[in-house]
């Protein structure tokens, strides 16, 4: 099955789409990636759904990408005597550690790591930013504030502390949990919440072993100060757009979102936007015209994959609503000026052999009509994912004989992957790039495909051939008789 786009589509499951019918349907609507979110269900019931994914990979002869998304840490508020209290603006709140229940002046705050980090100045929110206040006077159990946007605060609603760093470690108890039962399970990637700073991806690396690749979602203000250095220690990113509207200006999330992917582009590191972008159809069969264009937009910026969260997950028509991804991805990338802005992003600096191969491959491949592919051997998908940082016009395949470097492959721009059987010289390669090609309906004999490998073969790393053949193998055999 050849996608006929080139953004990749991660659809969330969940209450709405836990059957096989409902998962089969969203794949053949679209979906290359689905998301099993920790915050959510329990390990039965994500272990039901995986099982279905490769039922599903197995009958269709594709592979399919598992994302599974940890929560994060948890910060909110105790309770309430009467279940919730009535803040105006400018009047007077107290948090802190008695955990006797509140009332409209006061509330329990179970995190003295919060009240470690606080400084007068400083700005909490709560319940998704709805409520406001500013920090006057702290101390390591208390914080005096006040009111700057009134509401009604309620039992166990959620704190955000925007404008600090917190002194909390990316994984609770809980995820660390969550994580060795994902690895455990098969799970391809980890989307690791709460994000501060590089050093807030050790722990899960160190636990992953290898088995999953790490995935930073960008979610906290703390992590834009260090995003370079956050990106240099991940295999991709999550731009969570929501999270991060919440502590702060909404009209600054656009900007930040498109520096971010050029950012992830320029690095060759997938990079998913997520949150919101097809929010109305959790209830409505059509979408609004601005999610319609929100979608666009992280398209045209060369994003490597949009996400669904409740539309595929909860709403009432998760099939439609990777349906309509998929119509907006084609109709995108068919505009002539989506070339022009993909192709103006384009890095231009080269700095090892692997990046200048893949560079002349881009360039060879759109200097004739007749080359229609360019197909990567790849043992790790490093090599895969720069071809994908120059955006080609042809399509790319990649080749490995690791079903887990295809199935993660899978998030990658405009990759297609193909299992291939492990070879030990170059004619091999091209022959098995040759036969792939035709196969997977992208090339004819009397047409030319682009082959990148490394010598010697099986060794991470090594890029460094660049061929252009033909799919005829008898013209292979010719011209390469050793």
């Amino acid at each position: 099955m050849r996608r006929l786009r080139k953004v990749k589509i991660v659809a969330t499951l969940g209450p709405a789409s836990s059957d096989y019918d409902t998962i089969r349907a969203l794949f053949e609507a679209g979906a290359d990636v689905f998301r099993l979110n920790m915050s959510h269900g329990t390990h039965a019931e994500q272990k039901a759904r995986y099982d279905i994914i490769r039922a599903i990979e197995a009958d269709v002869g594709r592979p399919i990408g598992v994302l599974a998304d940890l929560q994060g840490p948890k910060l909110r508020v105790g309770t309430f005597s009467a279940g919730a209290a009535d803040l105006e603006e400018g009047q007077s709140f107290r948090f802190d550690l008695d955990d006797t229940p509140g009332e409209g002046h006061r509330v329990c705050l179970p995190h003295p790591e919060i009240f470690a980090a606080l400084v007068p100045g400083s700005t909490l929110l709560v319940n998704d930013g709805k409520i406001r206040m500013r920090v006057e006077t702290c101390g390591p159990d208390f914080a005096d504030c006040t009111v700057t946007i009134g509401g009604t605060i309620s039992n166990r609603k959620g704190v955000n502390v925007p404008d600090v760093v917190l002194p909390l470690a990316a994984l609770s108890p809980k995820d660390r949990e969550d994580l060795e039962f994902a690895c455990e399970l098969g799970a391809d990637w980890l989307a690791l919440s709460f994000v501060q700073r590089p050093e807030d991806m050790d722990e899960a690396r160190q636990l992953a072993r290898g088995r999953a690749a790490i995935l930073a979602k960008i979610e906290k203000p703390a992590a834009l100060s260090r995003f370079e250095d956050i990106l240099a220690v991940s295999d991709g990113i999550m731009v969570a757009r929501g999270d991060l509207g919440v502590e702060l200006p909404v009209h600054s999330v656009p900007p930040i979102q498109k520096r971010l992917v050029r950012k992830c582009r320029a690095a060759g590191k997938p990079v998913i936007v997520a949150t919101q972008m097809l929010e109305s159809m959790i209830e409505s069969p059509m979408p609004t015209r601005a999610e319609v264009s929100d979608v666009a937009h992280a398209i045209y910026e060369g994003a490597d994959a949009v996400m669904l969260s409740a539309e595929s997950a909860a709403g009432r028509y998760p099939v439609e609503a990777v349906t309509t991804m998929d119509n907006v991805a084609r109709s995108v990338e068919t505009d002539p000026t989506y070339r022009d802005v993909i192709e103006a992003s384009r890095r231009s600096g080269r700095s090892t052999i692997a990046e200048g191969i893949v560079a002349a491959a881009r360039e060879l491949a759109e200097s004739t009509d007749a080359i229609k592919a360019i197909c990567c051997y790849t043992q790790s998908g490093k090599t895969v994912n720069l071809v994908a940082r120059e955006r080609p016009r042809v399509p790319i395949i990649a080749l490995t004989p690791f079903q887990s470097v295809l199935r993660r492959l899978c998030l990658t721009w405009g990759v297609h992957g193909a299992f291939c059987a492990p070879v030990d010289r170059f004619k091999g390669a091209v022959v098995g790039a040759a036969r792939a090609a035709k196969a997977e309906g992208f090339a004819t004999e009397s047409e030319m495909i682009l082959v990148t490998a490394g010598v010697p073969f099986n060794v991470q790393g090594t890029t460094n051939i660049l061929r252009v053949a033909p799919c005829d193998e008898r013209l292979i055999f010719r011209t390469d008789p050793e």
